[in-house]
């Protein structure tokens, strides 16, 4: 996949996140490379898929 980014001026307020997955990028700013990669050896039948977990605000 290519494509084309022209970065501008980013302006960010407040951020609310209630979960982040096992297989997720939050980012803000620049990047030049961001590189992905993933391995996944386990039987389908054996994942468990189980709730999210929520992220607890800071100095709770």
């Amino acid at each position: 996949m290519n494509y084309t980014v022209v970065n501008r001026e980013v302006q960010i307020g407040d951020i609310y996140l209630t979960a982040v997955t096992s297989s997720s990028i939050f980012l803000i700013g620049d990047a030049d490379v961001i590189q992905l990669a993933s391995a996944f050896d386990t039987p389908p039948e054996s994942l468990i898929v189980g709730p999210f977990v929520p992220l607890t605000p800071k100095g709770s």
